[in-house]
């Protein structure tokens, strides 16, 4: 068991995966144990209506600190429904989109 798993609470394991995130998660390799990750750990950044949970560097550098290793997660993407559902996972180390953007106000 991985120390990252070992520190999740017991909880967390209870989300729904609808039928796009299974077949993502199952064609991309991404284990049950990296979405718990990301739904723990990772940050959570919400775009157009959805919740982005992701793990990156920066993840694992605080909690390496706090003793749990996140190495194997890094790039892991989770994407949550505003009911709550896992809609996708996939890998990205780019975070960029993540960003929150502001907008300009047009002046005539």
């Amino acid at each position: 068991m991985s120390p990252a798993l070992a520190a999740l609470p017991s909880t967390l394991g209870s989300f729904s995966l609808t039928k796009h995130a299974y077949e993502r998660m199952t064609t991309r390799s991404i284990s049950r144990t990296a979405i718990e990750a990301a739904l723990e750990f990772g940050r959570c950044v919400e775009i157009r209506g959805a919740q982005i949970f992701a793990i990156g560097r920066k993840e694992v550098e605080k909690y390496r600190r706090d003793g749990v290793d996140l190495r194997e997660f890094e790039g892991t993407q989770v994407v949550v429904t505003a009911s709550g559902a896992v809609m996708t996972v996939y890998r990205n180390n780019d975070f960029r989109s993540l960003r929150t953007r502001h907008r300009r106000s047009f002046r005539r």
